[in-house]
């Protein structure tokens, strides 16, 4: 188990590290328009944004739309129990942990080297509960049953048509499906580009395991123009029905919600009967 350090509170200058397993380097540097806050890019591509003096705060529209999705589990201030699937800066484990303190989480990030760099650049706060775990996201589920039920499950690795095929899958969605509690969440974020071909794929396959499959984003996404980021939305039980209005009302602005069918002309119908 790991927690990385305490955070200091100090100014980090820029930093860089290798990363062999994409042969790219990775950069984190301050923010110049928010004190305290950091960027992380890969490959010169801006990756997470890190606000350490306020990590209540999510900067990207699509994270902020999951932490939405997250506030909603349970009443305020209760521990969530959250797996991440890519960790990237850990900006919603951070996020978590601000508005949930004490919350049991788990991370498991592909790249050690990546991991190790987040977290030495930028610490965890003091309190934080944080498993991370270095391995393939699929492959490092069958091993966190005994960290099971979770009661979300955040997969932030897809980003078009190079979208691992081992992940990108009705049998992966199934078994992660299977650590969630009755009422937990699978929450997905989709980078795509107009047809949304992998939008499509990942609803569809969502749909044939879980009984409320949702999508969140920018009205324009859904018209399949314009490039973006999605976010999927998973549940074994019901959709509760104040969500819908919880969720377009918190953002960012605009946000629209498409379930049931409103959300066919992107997913297909909903299969008639869906394996156990």
């Amino acid at each position: 188990m790991s927690s990385g350090r305490a955070d200091d509170g100090g100014t980090r200058p820029g930093a860089s590290r290798y990363l062999a397993g994409v042969g790219t380097h990775a950069t984190i540097v301050p923010d110049g328009l928010v004190p305290g806050a950091y960027v992380l890019a890969i490959g010169g591509a801006e990756q997470s944004h890190v606000d350490l003096a306020a990590p209540g705060h999510v900067f990207y529209a699509y994270l902020a739309r999951i932490a939405n999705v997250l506030d909603l589990l349970k009443p305020p201030g209760e521990p969530l129990r959250v797996l991440h699937l890519g960790a990237g800066a850990l900006t919603l484990a951070r996020y978590v942990q601000a508005t949930r303190p004490g919350s049991p989480q788990v991370a498991v990030e592909l790249e050690r080297e990546l991991l190790g760099f987040v977290l030495d650049q930028l610490p965890l706060a003091t309190g934080t509960v944080l498993e991370t775990r270095i391995g393939d996201a699929r492959w490092e589920l069958a091993s966190l049953a005994d960290r099971a039920p979770f009661d979300a499950i955040v997969l932030d690795v897809f980003s078009g048509p190079g979208a691992p095929s081992h992940l990108a899958h009705r049998d992966f969605y199934a078994e992660a499906a299977a650590l969630l509690t009755p009422g937990g969440a699978m929450l997905v974020n989709i980078g795509d580009d107009p047809p949304l071909t992998l939008v499509r794929s990942q609803l569809a396959a969502m749909r044939t395991v879980f009984s409320e499959v949702a999508a969140l984003s920018e009205p324009d996404m859904f018209e399949a123009r314009f490039p973006g980021n999605l976010v999927a939305v998973g549940l074994l039980a019901p959709w509760p029905a104040e969500w819908s209005g919880a969720l377009v009302a918190a953002g960012p602005h605009p946000t629209a919600l498409r379930r049931g069918v409103d959300l066919d002309s992107l997913a297909g119908p909903v299969p008639g009967n869906r394996p156990d």
